[in-house]
């Protein structure tokens, strides 16, 4: 089975971290985790390119490569708004046609938004570059508080880490949320952030070490059958206020929010790997019932239980 191809398209001067986001995910061979991509970088000039940090790194591939991509990033656009030549625009609307997926990260969406693919379309950015890019290109519909917007043909992210988020959500879809999180847990990345979870445009005081709630969070995800906020909360040693003062400042999202992701979380990974029927994935998550399970899961993911499992089972479901 043909690997997806996904190639990034480079500009100097080239945010190196804004391509290793992609590179981590996309290019990274890991002993444990199948290779379902094959990574490889396109310049419009090949040759010496330069990067924000000062050294250089050597592109081979033209605009050419683009022509076989099935995925297109673009890894950031220094300085941002800088308009792209016409050849490279020309080219990811071409790619765009032929079918080609294409992903923005950061700045990116400055060059996204110069093709015209996100005009009457939701977009993102870094907040520092939100206000900029809605006033350059007016019927592109910016939001500047998520992580990122995906919509399918075309996905933008946020800043730096942001871009992380966007990636793994990608290999979600593509592959289901078993595999995104064994490349999570191979980049050592805590519980993936959802892409409708608030930007930190004005960051926190700095928490304490006791006050991380890394520990609070790895404890909180084996208890998913029976878990409350209340508990939650209990567990923690906090007031229920403090509690979701803490999940907003280090998570961008409320502690019911959050609870309620991993367990929809949990219910991807068993609808992809074992053949439970819904009802029992239901008790074994906290959803109460295959009601409420089907409701929610309809509701966050667009789909049915019984679809996702159809698309991305690795068994058969038993019968009733």
């Amino acid at each position: 089975m043909d690997r997806h191809r996904v190639v990034a398209l480079l500009h100097p001067p080239q945010s190196p971290f804004e391509l290793g986001c992609a590179a981590e995910v996309f290019g990274t061979v890991r002993q444990d985790v199948t290779a379902h991509y094959d990574f490889s970088i396109c310049a419009e000039r090949p040759g010496p390119l330069r990067t924000t940090i000062g050294y250089t790194m050597l592109v081979e591939a033209g605009l050419e490569a683009l022509q076989e991509a099935d995925t297109v990033v673009i890894p950031g656009w220094q300085p941002p708004g800088t308009p792209a030549p016409p050849a490279i625009t020309e080219a990811l609307r071409t790619a765009h046609q032929r079918g080609a997926r294409i992903v923005a990260i950061c700045t990116g969406a400055f060059v996204l938004a110069q093709t015209g693919l996100l005009d009457g379309r939701r977009a993102t950015t870094h907040w520092r570059q939100s206000d900029q890019l809605a006033a350059t290109f007016p019927e592109v519909q910016v939001d500047p508080d998520v992580l990122y917007v995906d919509h399918g043909d075309v996905a933008t992210s946020a800043g730096t880490g942001a871009g992380i988020d966007l990636c793994l959500h990608l290999v979600r879809s593509d592959h289901g949320a078993a595999y995104a999180s064994q490349i999570a847990r191979n980049m050592v990345l805590p519980p993936h952030r959802e892409g409708s979870q608030l930007q930190y445009a004005a960051p926190p005081a700095p928490a304490r070490a006791d006050e991380s709630l890394a520990p609070l969070l790895e404890w909180a995800t084996s208890q998913l059958h029976t878990l409350t906020v209340c508990q939650l909360a209990e567990h923690a040693g906090l007031s229920s206020r403090t509690l979701a003062r803490r999940f907003t400042e280090q998570l961008g999202t409320s502690p019911g929010r959050w609870l309620l992701g991993q367990r929809l979380d949990a219910t991807r990974v068993l609808l992809e790997q074992t053949a439970l029927p819904v009802e029992a994935i239901a008790s074994r998550v906290g959803l109460a019932s295959a009601v409420n399970l089907r409701r929610r899961f309809r509701a966050h993911f667009g789909t049915t239980p019984g679809a996702y499992r159809r698309t991305f089972g690795e068994t058969r479901p038993q019968r009733r």
